[in-house]
């Protein structure tokens, strides 16, 4: 559906209320969508991207009065974090009600749990859940692993059998910060566009960062231990067909010459006499974050082997770019 109207959108309500698959445009990518609570649609949102079923989803909800339908406990700084930043690009982990969305929390004692910002999100939610719909399971609409959609086309392209609501270009383009809320303290599990230090400062307390190796130049001090299972948690994930290299720019120059189908992702334009597919990135990271899937896909369609992107900078901005990278090459 191009340039969705409020009546495709209830639409799409009524089809999550059916049990059936939607393509949900939100403003961090395209999301595959099913109702929450009802195990047998959410048992096709893992058939149908090929996910194990053991992986949680993340569930999307209207507003936060939801919350209480699939959490048990909200601590102060989750309700903090809710305040300061839904709807909005976060995922908060909680501790999960008994015997609710068993199945989108891939049978863990937690539940994964945001409020999408995009207009067409909402309204879908709004109206699913006057229809009985309480929430939304959505992972990326995407085949499991693979580079994630940020726009309807993409979604089509994997998907034609799903009704895709079309919203545009995602705004913010790679998935949304995750943060564990179900210890005594907030843990970043997967970085996004929202930083340690923002989510420090909107929660009142200090936001802690796992330590799982994939990202670094957080400000947030490392926490080690147990963590609950999370969404884009895997070490290989978001990943082209071509082979993905993170190469710094000095290197990039010195091995063009010899390369062979090989596409760059690089922030300036490469020395002259050089002849290979290039694209210029933006130069700051929310920029960058907004197209560098579209970027993959793109490179990947003219059946290039390898793509070679030059290394994000230092500094937790880039935190969210350099994990979804990292990632990627994995």
């Amino acid at each position: 559906m191009v340039n969705a109207t409020p009546d495709q959108a209830l639409q799409a309500a009524q089809a999550l209320a059916r049990g059936e698959l939607i393509g949900l445009p939100t403003e961090t990518v395209y999301g595959l969508a099913a109702d929450a609570n009802n195990p047998a649609a959410v048992a096709q949102i893992f058939q149908t991207k090929g996910r194990p079923a053991d992986h949680p989803l993340i569930v999307h909800v209207w507003d936060a009065s939801q919350v209480r339908v699939f959490a048990s406990h909200v601590p102060d700084f989750a309700q903090a974090l809710m305040r300061e930043c839904w709807p909005g690009p976060l995922t908060l982990i909680l501790p999960k009600r008994v015997g609710v969305a068993d199945a989108a929390a891939g049978g863990h004692l937690t539940i994964a749990l945001r409020c999408p910002s995009h207009r067409l999100a909402q309204a879908v939610l709004q109206a699913a859940q006057a229809l009985g719909v309480q929430g939304a399971a959505a992972p990326s609409a995407n085949l499991f692993g693979s580079v994630s959609p940020t726009t309807a086309a993409h979604v089509s392209a994997a998907f034609p059998h799903v009704l895709v609501l079309d919203g545009g270009a995602c705004d913010v383009g790679i998935e949304s910060t995750i943060v564990d809320c179900s210890r005594d303290h907030p843990v970043l599990l997967r970085p996004g566009m929202l930083t340690a230090s923002q989510l420090s400062q909107a929660c009142g307390t200090a936001v802690l960062v796992a330590q799982d190796g994939l990202h670094s130049g957080s400000v947030g001090k490392a926490v080690a231990g147990s963590a609950p299972a999370a969404p884009g948690s895997l070490a290989s994930h978001y990943a082209p067909r071509a082979r993905l290299r993170l190469i710094n720019k000095a290197d990039i120059s010195r091995l063009l010459p010899s390369a062979v189908r090989v596409a760059v992702l690089a922030r300036s334009r490469l020395p002259q006499g050089v002849d290979v597919l290039h694209a210029v990135m933006p130069s700051d990271a929310a920029g960058y974050a907004q197209v560098l899937f579209a970027q993959l896909r793109d490179l990947d369609a003219q059946g290039v082997q390898e793509i070679w992107v030059e290394a994000p900078p230092a500094g937790e901005a880039w935190d969210g770019v350099r994990d979804r990278l990292q990632r990627a090459a994995a």
